[in-house]
């Protein structure tokens, strides 16, 4: 396919001027008016060693108000990026509502070197190319304009390139051993690149192939084609903000409504408990285990993401301090998840929780988690109906992504009946060292107990997995529950371990 571009175009320096004269001011319009519809940008440009990304970068940005964007430049991850999944190291670089995110390379530039260098079976790297889709497709969905340049020269004029900046006192240190290689292997680099175009061009995050041997062409094509995308994107906005937009239609494979039967919750033996001499005798026992377990982690790098969701008042504080209680606290976060400020709406709303994953080694526990999206976001309508119903899929996704880097992944939903929330939300209230836990809001949620009951149902039986398992736990007796967390986590760890 790529030999087949005619990279021959070429366009005269008065014409380019004269195009450029046009298309900077449109440009300049464009990035203000997208900002003030807090449309996100990501714009990404991967080609050839010496096809000119820096350039046409800096060409791209230069009618751009500098405060507006950020430029990325993509090198190998270092040592904290290799400790976490692939794509964290992305997904914390994405753009708040309203900015421009320019990389010079990006997450496919790994894949494309193992493929050139054979690094990489073609099963493998239709994994990964399948976790790219399904991350681009989460960010479109959620409203993020993606534009993705291709820049593409001739082995001749790579090589024409190398030898140029060489040849020069003050260039010649860009060009490497390595540069010389891939100039060798050039046949093998177009074939790996021209499988990420066929894998990864799609509706949401279309591939422009820039022809660029002369660098007025192609930085007229680029600028040219954002100005175009912008406006498009512009357009659609505005139409929308007129109420002029058709209506969404339904996911492909998703229902409108879900049935299930009857509730995973309803089968819960809530009657279990233990005795305080029993309860105190498993506690020593298994927090001396998870003291020398949580060393071991560290010793074999292998991070471990603990999630707890569950009732008001179910107890999720007084299972998290006895599971932590003799882990070294330089290995351990505890996350709490309260509802989003305003940088963290301005995001993906997973986002947040990609900048607190562990690295290898180190345990990140979550009080409250993603979930809130198929929970309290579902049944307040602080989101649509398309976003949470889209939102299991996401989430097993980012899941498996944790998993396939080696992370122990469990979660935690302890469950308590109505009649016992009501005890322990009036115990709060007659507890002046406990009456902060208690809010006006944590009895409005008691009104919407059945329609949780739906939501939690519901959640658990789509996103429970064999890599990220849901685990529900009796809770009605908070002695009995804090030993089946601490036993469920140790044995995870054990079993990993061996």
């Amino acid at each position: 396919m790529l030999e087949k571009i005619n990279l021959s175009k070429k366009m005269s320096k008065k014409e380019c001027r004269t195009r450029m004269e046009q298309l900077e001011p449109q440009l300049s319009l464009l990035q203000r008016k997208l900002k003030s519809y807090k449309v996100p940008v990501v714009i990404l440009f991967e080609g050839f060693g010496s096809s000119g990304k820096g350039t046409m970068i800096n060409q791209l940005i230069q009618p751009m108000d500098p405060r507006g964007f950020k430029v990325f430049t993509i090198q190998k991850p270092t040592e904290e990026e290799t400790m976490r999944p692939y794509l964290w190291r992305f997904w914390t670089k994405l753009p708040e509502n309203g900015r421009i995110h320019i990389f010079d390379r990006s997450w496919y530039t790994k894949i494309v070197e193992a493929r050139a260098e054979k690094q990489k079976s073609r099963e493998k790297s239709e994994n990964a190319y399948n976790d790219i889709l399904n991350f681009e497709q989460e960010l479109a969905q959620d409203g993020m304009l993606i534009i993705k340049f291709f820049l593409h020269i001739s082995k001749k004029e790579q090589k024409k390139r190398f030898q140029a900046l060489e040849e020069n006192k003050e260039t010649n240190w860009r060009v490497t051993e390595t540069d010389w290689k891939h100039n060798k292997a050039y046949d093998e680099w177009s074939r790996a690149y021209e499988e990420m175009i066929q894998k990864t061009d799609t509706s949401f995050g279309s591939w422009t192939i820039v022809e660029a041997t002369d660098k007025e062409y192609a930085r007229v094509k680029i600028i040219s084609t954002v100005v175009e995308i912008f406006a498009d994107r512009l357009a659609k906005e505005e139409a929308k903000a007129a109420g002029k937009t058709a209506p969404v239609e339904p996911l492909t494979g998703e229902s409108s409504e879900v049935t299930f039967g009857s509730s995973v919750l309803d089968a819960v033996d809530l009657s279990k408990s233990l005795t305080r001499s029993v309860y105190k005798k498993k506690l020593d026992d298994l927090q001396k285990r998870m003291a020398l377990l949580h060393s071991e982690l560290y010793k074999q790098r292998i991070p471990v993401v603990i999630g707890f969701e569950g009732w008001d008042a179910g107890g999720k504080g007084g299972a998290i301090h006895r599971l932590t209680k003799t882990m070294d606290p330089r290995g351990y976060e505890v996350i709490p998840t309260a509802a989003p400020n305003d940088i963290e709406k301005a995001h993906h709303y997973l986002w947040r929780f990609w900048n607190h994953m562990p690295k290898a080694g180190h345990v990140a526990i979550f009080d409250r988690t993603w979930y809130g999206r198929v929970m309290v976001e579902r049944i307040e309508g602080f989101c649509t109906e398309d976003e949470w119903r889209r939102a299991y899929n996401e989430i097993n996704r980012m899941e498996a992504q944790m998993a396939d880097a080696g992370t122990i992944v469990l979660k935690f939903w302890l469950h308590i009946d109505k009649d016992e929330q009501k005890k322990r939300f009036e115990e709060r209230m007659e507890d002046p060292n406990k009456q902060w836990k208690i809010t006006d809001e944590d009895w409005r949620n008691r009104e919407k107990w059945e329609d949780y009951v739906k939501a939690v149902d519901e959640m658990i039986l789509r996103t429970s997995t064999t890599y990220a398992p849901w685990i529900i736990v009796e809770g009605n007796d908070k002695l009995y529950a804090r030993i089946k967390v601490l036993e469920t986590v140790v044995e995870a760890i054990e079993k990993r371990l061996k």
